[in-house]
Formats: structure tokens, C-alpha cells, sequence
């Protein structure tokens, strides 16, 4: 059986990573991978701790349940993302946020 520290090691380098492209990143699409990325290290820690959590009940699914949640707000996330990214592209020709600054026409 695996620990739950090794999850949760998983769980906060995969978050780190995120980090660090949403930090780094000039592209949009980058940013948003990187978002993502933060998104399923949440869903990491949620199945971990609802595994290591929950011994008495097992058809008791809190931890699926929020991840489940989870994974729909970041596919809408993504969609409403890439659709903002594509509308800025054939308004501006450019996929970087620093020059999409104004809301202009």
C-alpha cells in the first residue's frame, strides 16, 4: 500500500509545476496548461485524502465527488480560456497577455 505522504510529494510537485508555468509563461495557452495543472494536483489530494480518510464507509464518494466538480470547472475553465485566447488572436495576431491589454476594439 502506498503512503499517503507519497501522493501528497506527487500531488505538491505537480502543483509547483503549475506554478512555475503560469509564473514563467509568455504563451496563453501555456498559462492555462499550467492552471490546469495546479487544477489536478487539487484533484490529487482530494482522492488521497478521501482514500485515506474514509476507512469505515466505503461507498461513501466525498472525495470523487469534489473531483468530479473539480474536473467540470476546469473543462469549462479551459473552454472559456481557449475561446478568450482565440477571439484576442484574430483581433490582435498574438497569443501573448502582455499585449492584450486593452479591451479596445
Amino acid at each position: 500500500m502506498v503512503p499517503l505522504w507519497m501522493y501528497l510529494a506527487v500531488a505538491a510537485a505537480l502543483f509547483c509545476i503549475g506554478v512555475f508555468g503560469v509564473l514563467s509563461r509568455r504563451n496563453a495557452v501555456a498559462i492555462l496548461m499550467g492552471v490546469e495543472l495546479m487544477l489536478n494536483a487539487g484533484n490529487i489530494n482530494l482522492v488521497a485524502f478521501w482514500r485515506y480518510g474514509e476507512t469505515g464507509t466505503p461507498l461513501l464518494l466525498n472525495g470523487y465527488a469534489f473531483t468530479a466538480f473539480v474536473l467540470i470547472i476546469a473543462a469549462a475553465e479551459a473552454a472559456v480560456g481557449l475561446a478568450i485566447i482565440i477571439t484576442v488572436y484574430r483581433n490582435r495576431r498574438s497569443v501573448i497577455p502582455e499585449e492584450a491589454d486593452t479591451l479596445k476594439g
